[in-house]
């Protein structure tokens, strides 16, 4: 056991980033609308997820580069690669940006539960200090502490937001029974949209560069194998765990209807009181601002991997990276500036990014001139294909949403 925790790394940061507002957003709403007939959903994207990072992790250790480094250094055609780069920037970079004023904005929903605090009108714009603090708190984090305490901390908020989820759901007192039945998989024309968007907020498309760019820097041997499999399985197992917990306390949920996270709140005070409340405030403050550190970190490092430059947490080309997303969501969040086009076009490059990462990783881990013998055995290839049929029915589904098609 003492060897395993010395050995725990950079999963829970993967966790700590795919278990943010949205999450406990889309989850909520799953519960709130269907009950317990959706955690088979949570369960097919926990295994996604852990075989997708787990590729993504052993490409890392094996190469000791990440995805970045990989596409920069690739010997494709130049517009092929330039195309590939462009597309990168556009989903990860951008994306981040887009998705951190949401990230910093959940974190100050849920603080918004212990404390509430004003806006100020600032140069005739109105300017919310609980954005405007959340978002320095993150930024701090980031600027001044080394990697390994950024890590600490998010393992330290990560345990305590999974204790804080799953006893919540353990104190309503579901029936057990129902919530079993719910992992009997059932696909219908009514919970299409939310089973893909319960996956998809599950499996984001830069955590596999996180997870690449952070395992290379974790393990030098290949030997580490076992341990980097430890860790990104009982990450997203317990990130798994939770997001089910968040979905079994959505069907409690009083409210006539969810439209944000204050309502997720105040719908469990008539179940069992304030405590309900503190506990779910702290859920989403937690995820907030895990969310809010790790997206921009994510960021940071494609955009060093790809431009060559070094990667350390520290350094002036991070730094200005972490400053370009971080500064850019906490303006979006402090001025109340929704930026929808950007979240929009983020969303449709994420939705072309996730099945073209998940089809190159795959191949990548398959070549015997890139992974040697650590190269994916047969029987796993067919099971991440598989994955990769998958992931191209989410990107397009993305895709559709947003273009307004009608699909699925």
């Amino acid at each position: 056991m003492k060897k395993l925790l010395q050995n725990i790394g950079p999963g829970p940061l993967v966790a700590a980033a795919f278990i943010g507002p949205g999450t406990v957003m889309v989850c909520t709403l799953a519960g709130f609308n269907f009950g317990f007939e959706l955690l088979w959903a949570l369960g097919l994207s926990v295994l996604i997820t852990i075989v997708l990072q787990e590729t993504s992790g052993r490409i890392g250790i094996a190469t000791q580069k990440d995805l970045g480094e990989l596409v920069r250094e690739s010997t494709s055609p130049f517009i092929y690669k330039s195309i590939q780069i462009l597309l990168i920037f556009s989903a990860i970079v951008l994306g981040n940006i887009a998705y951190e004023s949401g990230n910093i904005t959940g974190a100050r929903l849920g603080l918004e539960v212990f404390i509430s605090l004003p806006k100020v009108d600032v140069a005739g714009l109105s300017l919310d200090l609980g954005n405007l603090f959340i978002g320095s708190l993150a930024f701090a984090m980031l600027w001044f502490a080394k990697y390994r305490s950024i890590e600490r901390f998010l393992v330290f908020l990560v345990i305590l937001m999974s204790i804080s989820f799953i006893w919540t759901a353990i104190a309503l007192a579901p029936d057990w029974s129902k919530v079993a039945d719910g992992f009997i998989p059932r696909l219908n024309s009514d919970n299409l949209t939310n089973v893909v968007a319960l996956i998809g907020t599950t499996v984001v498309p830069y955590n596999l560069f996180l997870y690449a760019s952070l395992s290379k820097n974790k393990w030098k041997d290949r030997k580490a194998f076992h341990w980097m499999r430890w860790d990104i399985g009982l990450a997203v197992v317990l990130g798994g765990l939770v997001s089910m917990a968040i979905l079994i306390v959505g069907t409690f949920n009083m409210s006539e209807q969810i439209q944000d996270a204050q309502s997720v709140a105040n719908g469990l005070q008539p179940v069992f009181g304030k405590t309900g409340s503190y506990l779910m405030g702290f859920g989403l403050l937690a995820a907030g601002l895990t969310s809010s550190i790790t997206a921009p970190l994510a960021a940071a490092l494609v955009i060093c991997g790809i431009l060559g430059k070094t990667q350390e947490t520290q350094s002036t080309p991070m730094r200005l990276s972490i400053l370009l997303v971080m500064g850019l969501g906490l303006i979006f969040a402090s001025l109340g500036i929704k930026p929808v086009q950007l979240i929009s076009f983020a969303q449709l490059a994420n939705g072309v990014l996730l099945p073209f990462v998940s089809v190159w990783i795959v191949w990548m881990a398959s070549r015997t001139a890139v992974m040697g013998k650590s190269k994916s055995q047969n029987s796993y290839l067919i099971l991440s294909y598989l994955i990769v049929l998958f992931t191209f029915i989410l990107g397009l589904r993305s895709v559709a949403s947003v273009l307004k098609w009608d699909f699925l």
